[in-house]
């Protein structure tokens, strides 16, 4: 088999998460359209995370937050997203390098991305497009009342925002059979 010398899969991997930070732009911009709204699975061990001792405690291995109702300051860099969000009733401020992103599910259009984030030894593992049937499991609980459109400077929105446990929402269930597509499907054996 010949060796790929160009590294299709790290190019691809970064044009879909390319994906994740535009999204994630326009929303700090303009605010969640319509109904869309994101879970966002990250490895909360991946280099430059930042998050409080007491979260790192919770979800030592990695955290899904829900990017829904309520949550503040969500700023995009180039390399990463900053946000605040509620756990507890206790306010959070997250960084999360887009390197960090395992996961980017928006179940009012059944879209979503998955990564695996590098190994130990800096290996870079499948990525895939999810396509899904409509979502079966029930989504977290969530306060009733429509996410702002547009931030306004002045005003902040009430603090909250879901926590998942130590796994992504089980989009297994929710998919209705549909399967991750690997890259490697496609590569000539």
């Amino acid at each position: 088999m010949p060796t790929d010398l160009i590294r299709y899969d790290l190019l691809a991997q970064d044009a879909l998460r390319g994906v994740v930070k535009r999204v994630l732009t326009d929303a700090a911009r303009d605010g969640l359209p319509g109904d869309h709204h994101f879970y966002v699975t990250f490895d909360t061990r991946a280099p430059g995370v930042r998050l409080s001792n007491r979260m790192r405690e919770k979800y030592p291995l990695e955290m899904t937050v829900v990017l829904q109702h309520q949550y503040w300051d969500l700023a995009v860099t180039e390399h990463s997203f900053e946000v605040g969000l509620s756990f507890g009733g206790i306010p959070e401020r997250l960084l999360v390098p887009f390197e960090a992103v395992k996961g980017f599910f928006d179940p009012s259009v059944q879209f979503g991305l998955q990564f695996e984030v590098a190994g130990p030894e800096g290996e870079q593992g499948e990525i895939g497009v999810r396509e899904v049937a409509p979502q079966t499991a029930a989504e977290p609980a969530a306060e009733p009342r429509p996410a702002p459109r547009k931030r306004d400077a002045e005003a902040k929105p009430a603090a909250k925002a879901e926590a998942e446990s130590d796994k992504a929402p089980d989009t297994a269930a929710a998919t209705g059979g549909a399967e991750v597509v690997s890259l490697d499907k496609f590569r000539k054996k």
